[in-house]
């Protein structure tokens, strides 16, 4: 009976790997959908559009967005998970949906290592530490130093608790030993507008918001979230360089699939997606965006999620920050 009962299961085992290998062969035999867990018209759309323009030739199908936002992205992420692991639907994920969202709130319903097949790291960018011209320092060390001399007194502008500027100030905090206050506004804007005002000392902000105001002199740079020095700013020093240790925010777009996607289908569309983010035409168009594109495997992006999903989750553990 043994015998019999592991004869079927490997029966039923080869049917499903036939299966599956037959499924790939035939992908994509109909329209590919791009869920976006945000707006349209937003820079999370833009990984999408990217997909978009590169798959549909590459792939000979239609490729369709769909925008459902809401809840920091988590229902657009549980509509993915929902939806089939044949390669039909896809998400254009980031920072917060794909790290960040899940780490700060219970309520997220999925855990972005798990839940998802990753196909390629689309783009990523840094955030920079800016200042006031007006501000005495010059430099992160004097910034640090003055805050730890008189604690309480300074702050830093962020865009809502568990925020991924939230938790970028956060980190700041514990590795550099600052003693800085936070004060939320409702978006990178409102915060950036709040430092050139003087109503606050600091934020962190993309390099596409900042880096105008940073050459027009309407705000002080004192460093960027990278971990090397960037093309991007090469003028700027990274956090490490300017005295805080193991000191390294990212954000990040990118392309994934429900788990459980087969692994042929998913290297089908990752060499696709390689291929076309390799071009000189959408490396300069990502470049102008104020990010980088460095596309590899869907291991290496797998590895990726797991290290920045972690990381957030130790720093919303350290720094006490919930969502729900």
């Amino acid at each position: 009976m043994a015998a019999r009962t592991i004869s079927v299961a490997a029966l039923a085992l080869a049917l499903a790997l036939v299966s599956g290998r037959a499924a790939a062969q035939a992908y994509p035999d109909k329209p590919i959908k791009i869920i976006v867990p945000a707006a349209s018209g937003g820079p999370t759309d833009l990984p999408a559009r990217f997909a978009s323009q590169i798959l549909q030739p590459k792939l000979g199908q239609p490729v369709v967005i769909e925008n459902r936002p809401g809840a920091g992205g988590a229902i657009g992420a549980r509509a993915v998970i929902a939806s089939a692991p044949d390669g039909y639907t896809l998400m254009a994920g980031n920072t917060s949906v794909l790290a960040v969202y899940p780490a700060v709130a219970a309520s997220a319903g999925y855990d972005p290592v798990k839940s998802f097949a990753p196909i390629v790291k689309v783009s990523e960018s840094y955030q920079i530490l800016v200042v006031s011209p007006a501000s005495p320092w010059k430099t992160v060390k004097d910034l640090v130093e003055d805050s730890r001399a008189n604690p309480g007194k300074f702050n830093f502008a962020h865009t809502g608790a568990g925020g991924l500027p939230h938790l970028t100030s956060e980190l700041f905090v514990v590795r550099s030993g600052a003693k800085l206050t936070g004060v939320p506004y409702r978006s990178g804007g409102e915060a950036v507008t709040a430092v050139l005002s003087g109503a606050v000392h600091m934020t962190f902000e993309s390099i596409t918001i900042l880096l105008p105001l940073i050459r027009d002199g309407k705000v002080r740079a004192l460093g960027i979230t990278s971990g090397q020095r960037t093309p991007l700013a090469p003028e700027l020093p990274t956090m490490a360089e300017s005295g805080v240790p193991d000191y390294e925010v990212t954000t990040f777009n990118g392309i994934v699939a429900p788990a459980g996607t087969p692994a042929a289908i998913v290297n089908a569309i990752n060499a696709a997606m390689v291929e076309g983010l390799k071009s000189p035409e959408m490396q300069d168009t990502i470049r102008k965006l104020g990010a980088v594109s460095l596309p590899g495997s869907p291991a290496e992006f797998a590895a990726f999620i797991a290290v920045q999903h972690n990381k957030w989750k130790d720093v919303a553990k350290s720094a006490n920050i919930k969502v729900d």
